[in-house]
């Protein structure tokens, strides 16, 4: 069967497949991918590493650490957390960057650990941002992590994958981040929801690696667990240029070194040879299948507004500056648009003019790279000298740490990818997004304003849902221990996106010291309350459609899993929980018929609904089976079985050790 290019990179980086096994969306597969980038977030990996008996990494040339969230703190507190991990990763031989050095997407893209064609994880949701150099990133968990330390691999199920069509060329004055913002807006109706996402079309090739990294960043906040743009001569360009930029100035990271002919180890000629002469083989194949087709003219896109405290509402420029919105801050930080070309956008528009007296403009580059770059052509300077407040290389407000958040009350314009509710300071703030050359000239006016006077063309787009091709499957083989079938009652809770706090209240999640009993008391509990006297030992759960979205709290998996539920069943499940279930040896699926039919059987009169039909699910076969009908599920291959037979990843690894 033909493979999308997402399909054809986890096929290279996968473990333990036959040799005529070929990977397609939906199925779980065990990988082991070039490189794993955990931040500030090490140290609560370290101790998960060693809960598990590891004593060494498995490849440490596959380890890269990186701090960059909470920089600014110096408290005593914080710096001793930095200097245990720094600590550890000289112990253990893994790459190291410490704080200032810049973030962690940013060094993994300047130090060629993602690279074009290659599959990097990262213990932080903005891994996407590698795929804007073809490079297949996408978001992993703490245990992931720890995993993937010990023992070189963790797992990873491909999701769906859509083809979004980017056809035409962008206005002057448009950028990568109107158009990120345009698709986070106008497809605001869960189109890529834990999907996949390959840009492809005859726009491609006019978006610069700096728009396609900024687009690829945030498909995070479009929903999208990878977004990643085709290998072309652009991205080869880029490489070359960025080989001969490395030869003539050098890196600082401290795992930059170069090797004995003088050449960077991952950015060098003979690699960007090897990846030329191998074009051919890192293309989608042209008939390869992808659940949906979205196309959008890059042509009608006009600069926009995101927010306020939403991407998911957004705004012309040239319609929301005639309200003459205050601001009180302005920032130009993050890992999506703080590379050179944004600070220069920004630059350009300040440049021997002066900050509104009422507006903080805070700025920090991408990297301490980028910075020195940016300061000898003059364009951080030029920043400073119109009012800019600076801050080291790192994420700070973004995430809400350090100086400079939003304040009660106070309206803030910003150029980095989240505007969640209270995310960059009080939750009686607001937020907007904006592209580094809006948020610059909105601080120099006070207001969200941008000189763009165009009319607004209707953004020209389309739509496809294609349906699934027939296939014969293959019947998967069963490991020991892992059953063939298992057969139950279905327990029916119909809710759409049905959350982790009505699974798993809130206010328990910190007590850690809840047994496996407690938990089972409890759960479900903010969602119905009769639930715990309605299931049984053995029931299936089925949930509806986005079935354990919010927090990443594992006791929502947990906890089903300890009041005798089999596995849930749900019309679609969110990701991160998908993902702490298996990582706890409790298995989720997804058959939206089964949803489907159930809904239109039972409706909405209870929340929680004792069927008495009794399923089979067979899983050599790959179907679900009740008294009324035959479903398909996704094969659950070797690497989810293991997770389930060991009772999850952390036994898993202690096996595997």
């Amino acid at each position: 069967m033909n493979q999308t290019l997402i399909e054809k990179i986890a096929q290279r980086y996968a473990v333990g497949l036959s040799p005529t096994q070929s990977v397609h969306t939906g199925d779980f597969i065990s990988i082991r991918p070039a490189y794993v980038m955990t931040h500030d977030n090490t140290g609560a990996v370290i101790p998960k590493f060693k809960s598990i008996g590891a004593t060494k990494l498995f490849n440490p040339r596959q380890v890269v650490i990186t701090l960059d969230h909470d920089i600014q703190n110096i408290s005593e507190t914080n710096l001793e957390k930095y200097r245990n991990i720094e600590k550890f990763a000289k112990k253990t031989g893994g790459d190291f960057y410490p704080a200032g050095r810049g973030i962690g997407h940013q060094i993994m893209i300047e130090e060629g650990y993602a690279f074009p064609g290659a599959m990097a994880v990262a213990s932080d949701s903005h891994s996407n941002i590698y795929g804007g150099i073809g490079c297949l990133g996408t978001p992993i968990v703490r245990t992931d992590a720890a995993a993937i330390w010990a023992t070189g691999r963790t797992w990873w199920q491909i999701p769906p994958i859509v083809k979004v069509k980017l056809k035409g060329k962008l206005l002057p004055g448009v950028t990568g981040k109107d158009v990120i913002i345009a698709l986070c807006g106008f497809f605001n109706n869960n189109e890529v929801l834990n999907h996949a996402i390959e840009f492809a079309g005859d726009g491609v090739k006019h978006l610069s690696i700096e728009q396609r990294l900024t687009i690829a960043n945030m498909t995070t906040e479009w929903g999208a667990l990878v977004g990643i743009f085709p290998i072309d001569e652009i991205t080869i360009d880029w490489l070359k240029n960025r080989a001969k930029f490395i030869s003539e100035r050098g890196l600082e990271g401290a795992a930059s070194d170069m090797d004995g002919n003088g050449d960077h180890p991952r950015i060098n000629e003979k690699k960007i040879t090897e990846l030329e002469n191998d074009l051919h083989n890192f293309r989608a194949d042209a008939e390869a299948y992808y659940s949906k087709e979205l196309l959008i003219d890059l042509s009608s896109i006009v600069p926009y507004i995101s927010g306020p405290n939403t991407v998911k509402t957004i705004t012309a420029v040239s319609e929301i500056k005639k309200k003459k919105i205050k601001i009180d801050k302005a920032y130009l930080v993050s890992c999506v648009n703080s590379r050179l070309d944004d600070i220069a956008e920004a630059a350009a528009v300040v440049r021997n003019k002066k900050i509104a007296a009422h507006v903080k403009f805070y700025i920090s580059a991408a990297s301490s790279e980028v910075q020195k770059e940016s300061e000898r052509r003059g364009y951080w300077q030029a920043l400073i000298d119109a009012g800019a407040f600076t801050f080291p290389p790192g994420c700070g407000p973004c995430i809400g740490l350090g100086a400079g958040l939003l304040e009660n009350g106070e309206v803030g314009i910003s150029a980095t990818n989240r505007n969640f509710k209270g995310r960059m300071g009080s939750p009686n703030a607001q937020a907007y997004l904006a592209s580094p050359a809006v948020v610059a000239s909105s601080a120099l006016s006070g207001f969200i304003d941008y000189a763009w006077n165009e009319p607004v063309e209707k953004i020209l787009f389309e739509i496809k849902i294609n349906s699934k091709p027939e296939k014969t499957k293959a019947a998967v083989p069963i490991i020991d221990c892992f059953p063939s079938q298992i057969e139950g009652e279905l327990i029916f809770c119909y809710q759409d996106n049905l959350d982790t706090d009505g699974i798993y209240p809130g206010k328990y999640t910190y007590n850690d010291n809840m047994t496996p009993h407690e938990q089972a008391k409890i759960v479900m509990e903010n969602y119905d309350p009769e639930f715990g006297k309605i299931v049984k030992d053995g029931n299936i759960l089925v949930g509806g459609f986005n079935f354990g979205t919010g927090s990443s709290r594992e006791q929502a998996a947990t906890a089903l899993k300890y009041c005798g539920i089999s596995l849930v069943v749900a019309g679609s499940l969110n990701e991160t929980y998908k993902r702490n279930a298996l990582n706890n040896g409790f298995l989720s699926i997804e058959c939206p018929e089964l949803v489907n039919d159930l809904k239109a059987k039972f409706g909405k009169e209870k929340l929680t609904v004792k069927t008495e039909i009794i399923a089979k699910i067979d899983f050599q076969n790959s179907i679900l089976t009740t008294n009324y009908k035959i479903y398909p599920i996704n094969s659950i291959g070797r690497a989810a079985q293991e997770l389930i037979v060991n009772g999850g990843l952390e036994e898993w690894v202690k096996k595997n050790l």
